[in-house]
């Protein structure tokens, strides 16, 4: 690195500086020379209408690990920046346009998102305040961080959802609800109710995960059945070890025809349990009647939103 540029950058890191003169303009100016811009520390600068767009290139301009903590960005032009690493607690990105920005462990506790563009934006698997509680060893300190996390879920969804933007608002709102879920006590009953919610449904997220649900209880009736046998016509179909394998491949298909009638709680009547077979025909109706029902509100709200 240059004299020229250790200067510059002595400047964006000392957090005491005085001189904030037309800090936008240098700030474009210093963007312009395309070195990663690391650690710069832009803490309430007034940073509103910036452009920070590397035009006609495959990548964006680099302004990772900085504090931007209370920053006014509003109207920026951030398209695929990388922020990455940054802190923008509270920071007003109110109508920025972040397409295909990098806000992968950002601090956005609290930032000002109101239409802004965000879609196609990178924020990662989990945000920072979501991994810090992971690791975390201490209870309260968890309890607070899904908190802080369960509220930037919670902003992030609400400014997808006024965009239209409703896969990306789906999906924060299940970490929204996975945040809440963790505030929980380890063992309690509620926590486990929400656990087996989003394993269902992903709290009415996920309708292909009601299906699988489906299918796999089916397939484990049948068995059942097969093993049980139940009754069609005077005669009872079931697993037979004196006779051939294609005797008892068309049983179990019997038996699997059987569970999914009772499944979905048709019921024909050409087929009817027996013995133990009806202890687990009443579960099973039970369990397809539910989830059914299930299916149909997850289905509703992913269609309606």
């Amino acid at each position: 690195m240059d004299k020229e540029q250790t200067v510059d950058d002595c400047f964006w890191h000392d957090p005491a500086r005085k001189d904030h003169k037309n800090i936008k303009d240098k700030l474009e100016e210093r963007a312009k020379t395309k070195i990663p811009m690391d650690g710069f520390v832009l803490a309430r600068e007034d940073l509103s209408e910036v452009n920070l767009v590397n035009r006609a290139a495959k990548q964006g301009f680099k302004l990772t690990n900085s504090d931007l903590y209370h920053a006014n960005m509003e109207h920026a032009h951030l398209f695929m920046l990388d922020l990455s690493g940054s802190s923008l607690m509270k920071a007003n990105l109110s109508y920025a346009n972040l397409h295909y920005a990098n806000l992968t462990d950002c601090n956005l506790l609290g930032t000002d998102f109101t239409g802004a563009k965000i879609d196609k934006a990178e924020f990662g698997e989990k945000i920072s305040q979501e991994k810090q509680a992971d690791a975390s060893t201490s209870i309260a300190s968890k309890i607070d961080l899904y908190e802080q996390a369960e509220e930037i879920y919670r902003n992030l969804r609400q400014t997808a959802e006024a965009q239209g933007l409703f896969e990306m608002a789906g999906h924060f709102f299940e970490k929204e609800m996975i945040m809440r879920r963790k505030q929980l006590p380890k063992y309690s009953f509620k926590r486990w109710i929400s656990k087996m919610v989003e394993l269902f449904c992903g709290y009415g997220e996920r309708p292909l995960r009601v299906i699988a649900f489906s299918m796999i209880v089916i397939f484990l009736f049948s068995i059942g059945y097969f093993f049980l046998g139940v009754n069609f016509s005077g005669d009872i179909i079931a697993y037979d070890g004196d006779k051939s394998l294609l005797s008892n491949a068309k049983n179990y298909l019997s038996c699997l025809y059987f569970s999914v009638v009772t499944f979905t709680t048709l019921g024909y009547g050409d087929i009817t349990p027996v013995g133990g077979s009806r202890v687990f025909s009443a579960i099973e109706a039970f369990t397809g009647s539910f989830t059914l029902a299930l299916f149909v509100v997850v289905f509703v709200k992913k269609m309606t939103r």
